[in-house]
């Protein structure tokens, strides 16, 4: 049962992504978040709203594949396969990049959120 609605959560995410919905993005992610992007930069989630939010990161494709999902109690570990492409800073790109996201339920409102996250481009 968690595991779909950790699926259903994902798909939430990957459309809010896609629609730089930061409205759903800032229900689905932790205001603790900690990401790892592909270059290796730390970033929370206000950093990650505004490039949504002023369109510094514009998201055409996100293709997931491979997606797996691990239950640990109030925790899940998704990792998944995604073709992205898109815009940043401007500069088009596109690439195979393979995502892992700890969602965690929170008490007592038993929300789940992204609360970790690490991209490494896939060559």
């Amino acid at each position: 049962m968690e595991i779909t609605l950790v699926e259903q959560l994902e798909e939430r995410l990957r459309q809010a992504m896609l629609q730089s919905d930061v409205l759903a993005l800032e229900e689905l992610i932790a205001d603790d978040l900690v990401f790892t992007t592909h270059t290796g930069e730390l970033i929370d989630k206000q950093m990650d709203l505004e490039a949504y939010r002023s369109d510094i990161q514009k998201l055409i494709l996100l293709q997931g594949q491979q997606q797996r999902v691990q239950l640990y109690g109030n925790t899940a570990v998704v990792t998944v396969k995604m073709e992205v492409a898109g815009t940043f800073e401007g500069k088009a790109f596109v690439g195979i990049y393979r995502y892992t996201r700890v969602w965690a339920k929170s008490q007592p409102q038993g929300n789940w959120q992204v609360v970790a996250g690490h991209v490494s481009q896939v060559l």
